[in-house]
């Protein structure tokens, strides 16, 4: 039910969440009615028409896709819900990462068709390693081909959790209308033209589809909820009100997800979905109190108003009005004005305006306290995972991970007295996203600018031009290859000795370097009876991490090795532990071109879907770029083919596809690690 935004809200009456999915599931059309049905906006905004809320870049509008989480609020039930809707796109899975580690719960958007595609996968795991608590909501039910039984068997084989289905269709494809809620056993249908469902007795037609399906609920949660397992045994049937009640607590643990069904577009099954926010997934008091640490020492911080501030800081983006900085308060309060502390850079900073953020608009707030996500202007220093806490009461938390960029371009301003500003650019955009980094190439002297994907290297750029109007030259992507040893060398002496007047340097070390079974690296001395001190040991292992910056093929990064310090020697006088840390780098350089070493290039999971007339001459091009299919399904009129293809080759690959399929084709990629590279192999 709609319902206004209340100045305060209670901690228990307060839902952060975000809205996960795979490209084209419906994200933001499930957002904007979201916004819609709870009076937030007053007509509904359509992805194809470029007049969504969420969707406000320019680039989002044109190219009809989510590249940027945006924040928005809305009502319901007397409830507050800060929701993030976030990108569907791999290239912009950094995006997520951010947002999943300020949120309390999640929405998964699947499309009923498809079920889960591979970037659903992927924003699944992501959750996971946060702990988030998800409902699934399974989209388009209206379209040709939507099977809810089928996305549900989807889920469980692909992503493993325990699927509570709770409603069932009213007809089928486009004859959707409706469902049946399995609670309590009614029917809400939908009129065209009508924004609120009628809620009418189950049609006669499905009623004993809907007791069969309610009992395989009740038995599905019964195995998972001790308390329903009880009530089970005693009367062979489950109340509503037990049923909600160990939906709520099985979601909330992990040990299933409640399945819901509808049409974002057609405006069907949205006000359920709200009603499952509500009774389903946790408030910021429901949730462990967030963990820190400090000065070596771990504390924690309960979601209290009172306790002093604490915050993260998951986003910062440059607009008009200012330097916004996207905060998740974790305790505490704030007000406008106040002092906050920053550990990472040491520095205290001042809050100039908070204010409640609705994607691109914005509502000035005299204070935030601990469950809200706000943004502030003011803040000159705090990065994107940086920590904000109160002066006197110092929390560092834990950032979210970023990735490291895979695919890298070669820019330049297009004319040499643009220079200046498209370096202030790339530091601009660098400080955005974290998953963009910007180095000047110590060889060629080129500007490199690296992301997590073609799609999303463009989107920077273009940024660029619409920002400050600097026209940049870019050069062809190149990837981020490594290397690693295959075949390991022991015994390997190095003495690094120096004099040059006064001090002289002097370090012996004997080194093993062996494969480690995966990527990293790791270090470890087995010298015995003192021979080298434990200072100078954390020297060596200094100078080998020094070394693993250049490996012997092409200069790149090494990884995937042991190195054992067996034995070493010292000089009473002229032995350092920069010495040592020389000897470390150079010894390990040395040790390295007398291995057997391989390249590695990053390879990624290719995802291609098809008409069935196009399959060979696809199957055929994925051959051709080195790609190793590794499954294939075949629907009506189409098939998936799924391969592993080298990311070296699939530059211009969407170009391609087009062409070969009338532009019917479509492709996803995730990462998957890296594979050695044919043919770059040194043997010794």
């Amino acid at each position: 039910m709609r319902t206004e935004l209340p100045l305060t809200t209670p901690l228990s009456a307060v839902r952060n969440l975000g809205i996960l999915a795979h490209v084209d599931a419906g994200k933001t059309t499930v957002t904007e009615r979201f916004l819609y049905l709870t009076g937030s906006t007053h007509k509904r905004g359509e992805v194809h028409d470029g007049t969504t809320v969420t969707d406000f870049d320019p680039q989002e509008r044109d190219r009809g896709i989510t590249i940027f989480a945006a924040a928005v609020t809305c009502a319901w039930d007397g409830h507050r819900i800060n929701l993030i809707d976030t990108p569907g796109h791999v290239d912009f899975a950094d995006e997520v990462e951010r947002s999943l580690r300020v949120l309390d719960g999640a929405i998964a958007v699947f499309d009923a068709v498809a079920g889960v595609e591979p970037q659903s996968e992927s924003v699944w795991r992501q959750a996971d390693r946060y702990g988030v608590p998800r409902i699934a909501f399974v989209n388009k039910l209206d379209r040709t081909g939507a099977d809810l039984d089928t996305a549900v068997a989807s889920i469980r084989e692909r992503l493993h959790p325990a699927p509570l289905v709770v409603q069932l269709p009213i007809g089928t494809e486009a004859g959707f209308t409706g469902v049946v809620d399995l609670l309590r056993m009614r029917a809400l249908v939908w009129t065209d033209g009508e924004d609120t469902a009628q809620e009418l007795p189950v049609p006669e037609g499905l009623s004993a589809e809907a007791r069969r399906r309610r009992r395989l609920l009740e038995e599905a949660v019964a195995e998972l909820h001790p308390g329903a397992l009880e009530e089970f045994y005693d009367g062979s049937a489950l109340s509503a009100g037990t049923l909600r009640t160990a939906l709520r607590d099985l979601t909330r643990t992990g040990e299933g997800v409640v399945v819901l069904c509808g049409s974002a577009y057609r405006n069907r099954g949205i006000e359920p979905l709200l009603d499952a926010v509500v009774a389903y997934l946790p408030s910021p008091s429901d949730v462990p109190a967030v963990r820190g640490t400090y000065d070596g020492g771990e504390q924690e911080r309960a979601a209290d108003p009172q306790l002093p501030f604490a915050a993260l800081a998951f986003k910062v983006s440059a607009t008009a009005t200012g330097r916004l900085t996207y905060l998740r308060i974790y305790s505490g309060t704030i007000e406008k004005g106040d002092t906050v502390w920053d550990p990472g850079t040491r520095r205290t900073e001042r809050i100039g305006r908070i204010l409640r953020v609705q994607a691109d608009r914005h509502e000035r707030l005299d204070r935030a306290v601990a469950g809200d996500i706000v943004a502030v202007i003011g803040l000159k220093s705090a990065r994107a995972g940086s920590t904000l806490c109160a002066p006197d009461a110092p929390l560092v938390l834990e950032p979210p991970t970023v990735a490291d960029p895979v695919v890298s371009v070669a820019v330049e301003a297009r004319r040499s007295t643009d220079t200046d500003r498209l370096t202030s650019a790339l530091a601009r955009l660098a400080e955005e996203d974290p998953s963009l980094t910007v180095r000047t190439d110590g060889e060629t002297g080129q500007t490199v600018l690296s992301g997590m994907g073609e799609l999303h290297l463009e989107v920077a750029v273009e940024k660029i031009r619409q920002a400050t109007g600097v026209e940049v030259n870019v050069g062809r992507p190149r990837v981020a290859y490594r290397e690693t040893v295959v075949r390991g060398v022991s015994g390997m002496v190095f003495r690094h000795v120096k004099q040059d007047g006064g001090a002289g340097q002097f370090a012996h070390i004997v080194l093993d370097v062996e494969p480690l079974d995966g990527p990293g690296f790791e270090f470890r001395s087995a010298v015995v009876g003192g021979r080298v001190p434990q200072e100078y040991v954390r020297s060596v292992e200094a100078g080998c991490r020094d070394a693993l910056t250049e490996g012997p093929i092409g200069g790149f990064p090494v990884t995937g090795l042991r190195v054992t310090l067996t034995d070493g020697a010292t000089h009473v006088k002229d032995s350092s532990e920069q010495a040592f840390r020389t000897a470390g780098r150079l010894g390990l350089r040395e040790a390295l071109r007398a291995c057997t070493t391989v390249l590695l290039e990053p390879v990624v999971e290719v995802t291609v879907t098809v008409p069935e007339d196009a399959v060979g001459g696809v199957l055929g091009d994925l051959a051709a770029r080195r790609g190793r299919v590794t499954g294939s399904t075949a629907r009506t009129g189409s098939a998936t083919v799924t391969a592993t293809v080298p990311l070296a080759e699939l530059f211009g690959y969407a170009t391609r596809l087009r062409s070969r399929t009338q532009g019917r084709g479509t492709f996803t990629a995730r990462p998957t690690g890296y594979a050695p590279a044919p043919g770059a192999v040194t043997v010794r």
